[in-house]
């Protein structure tokens, strides 16, 4: 195809006009969108939070809503951020290797701070402190980790606890959330149960055929975990875990949801 004077012209002129819009557009566009100082959520206006349901007291669902100690801390961080809270459930899995940052701004669900935890996420300042406990039946012949060897101890997968029932000779059986872990305890599927003290004791409070049979201080601290780099989110979420502590909230919150247990 020949290219005629005209032709050319016209392109010339169309090359012009262009590169004018490009110079407006890049004039106009709002500083703000490349701030790095600025608060950047999975979806405008919410606070997308990824928690493992149920692990009671800490996230549970009561009367269709999402309800613990976990959940009124989180509550209170997107109402400073000026955001709707929108809770996920998700898996203790997705959560502990730092796969929640393809669909969440933040996790909290009593995650224990932890240096390998540290590789897939970072973490706010600490919220609360909770050793793991031995719980069992009455009857059960278990009274410490060494008369647990060689019977039915449950643990929550992917946990602490598991960890340190395997570090400790024993052979667990895993479950995939608190719940059904418990579950197992009270019928009968398992005679001993190994985690948190504060969901184990929240667990057994009312019943008196299970009691805490040994303590074990392991310094763990509860966090809350963020993708790695999350700066300014983490900044958010520090003030308002300092506002709760400095306020008396967090001291409430903790009263309303263990009492006595914790």
């Amino acid at each position: 195809m020949r290219i005629t004077t005209t032709v050319l012209k016209s392109f010339a002129v169309a090359a012009v006009g262009a590169l004018a819009l490009t110079a407006c557009g890049s004039s106009d566009t709002p500083a703000a969108s490349s701030d790095p100082n600025a608060l950047k959520l999975i979806n405008a206006g919410k606070l997308t939070v990824c928690s493992d349901i149920p692990y009671e007291p800490f996230e549970f669902v009561k009367d269709g809503k999402n309800v613990g100690f976990d959940m009124d801390i989180a509550a209170e961080i997107a109402k400073d951020m000026k955001v709707e809270l929108n809770v996920i459930d998700s898996s203790f899995d997705s959560i502990e290797s730092g796969l929640f940052k393809t669909q969440c701004d933040l996790a909290i669900s009593s995650i224990s701070i932890t240096e390998a935890r540290k590789g897939n996420m970072d973490f706010s300042t600490p919220y609360m402190d909770d050793d793991l406990t031995l719980v069992a039946k009455d009857g059960s012949g278990v009274t410490d980790l060494e008369s647990a060897k060689g019977k039915k101890v449950g643990v929550q997968q992917a946990t602490t606890g598991e960890k340190f029932a395997k570090e400790n000779g024993l052979d667990p059986i895993g479950y995939e959330d608190a719940g059904l872990q418990v579950a197992s305890l009270k019928a009968g599927s398992t005679v001993a149960s190994l985690g948190n003290q504060s969901v184990l004791g929240y667990a057994i409070k009312n019943d008196p055929t299970l009691k805490r049979v040994a303590d074990f201080k392991t310094g763990e601290q509860l966090g809350i975990a963020l993708p790695k780099g999350s700066t300014v989110m983490l900044e958010n979420v520090n003030a308002t875990l300092k506002r709760l502590t400095d306020d008396g909230s967090l001291a409430k919150f903790t009263e309303t949801w263990f009492g006595s247990t914790n």
